[in-house]
């Protein structure tokens, strides 16, 4: 496998001094799940918004180093913010669909960017729900409001929303972490498809829910990246002490 993002001695401080990123240099594998976990104000978040410039809408006072993605800088002054955000679409802890149906929580993105076909919306629709595991529960309401739907439920809609678009790439910080164990299994389920076909980078509610889920698995802690591993490795055998000690509990 080939590497989709290279991170190259990333550093990033808010104004305040909160959750910020000391020198991470990684590399992230193109059609795989990529895991981000550790502690709360480890910087896992911050290295998600990164990947899409969503910190530019906060106040930073220091931000060093470079992201490629495919080889370009995002991080570079003239980089296309819109253009990025559709090509690295990202998913949110709490799901936020749309006040409309089911289907035109899919299409409307799509409309807005100019496709008017009925033919390929009613094809994005599918193959974003289906992608999503959401699809046989839903094909048969389409136009039912989609708040009307369970807060499991809500959040698949919220990740097929963003495959409709068909980015590259996708964050996903803690997708699961209002739902039931039920929900939960199916999102985890819909990231071994996503992955045939996305790069896949999540921040985990849990320790359990990375190492069930993680191709490859980074350790962040204070801002630092302490490791970086296959995952199966990262879980059962790892390198550093710090991994050792929160992957068992000593503290975290």
């Amino acid at each position: 496998m080939v590497d989709k993002i290279t991170i190259e001695n990333l550093s990033l401080q808010y104004s305040d001094g909160t959750e910020s990123l000391r020198g991470v240099t990684m590399g992230i594998r193109q059609n795989a799940v990529t895991v981000l976990f550790g502690p709360a104000g480890g910087g896992k978040s911050t290295l998600l918004r990164c990947l899409n410039r969503l910190n530019d809408l906060t106040e930073i006072k220091s931000s060093t180093g470079r992201i490629l993605i495919d080889g370009e800088n995002i991080l570079d002054p003239k980089t296309d913010v819109i253009a990025l955000r559709r090509k690295v679409g990202m998913v949110f802890a709490r799901p936020v669909p749309l006040p409309m149906s089911i289907r035109a929580n899919i299409t409307y993105a799509l409309e807005l960017a100019g496709e008017k076909r009925r033919s390929k919306l009613d094809e994005a629709v599918e193959r974003s729900l289906k992608l999503a595991a959401i699809w046989e529960e839903v094909k048969d309401r389409l136009n039912d409001p989609a708040v009307a739907l369970s807060g499991g439920q809500q959040q698949r809609i919220c990740l097929a929303r963003v495959i409709a678009l068909q980015p590259q790439i996708i964050l996903l910080d803690e997708p699961t972490s209002g739902l039931d164990p039920i929900s939960t299994g199916k999102v985890e389920a819909a990231l071994l498809e996503l992955k045939k076909e996305y790069t896949v980078i999540l921040v985990p509610h849990s320790i359990q829910q990375a190492a069930r889920t993680a191709d490859h698995a980074a350790f962040f802690l204070t801002g630092e990246l302490i490791e970086y591993a296959e995952g199966r490795q990262m879980f059962t055998t790892p390198k550093q002490k710090k991994t050792e000690d929160y992957i068992m509990g000593r503290f975290g």
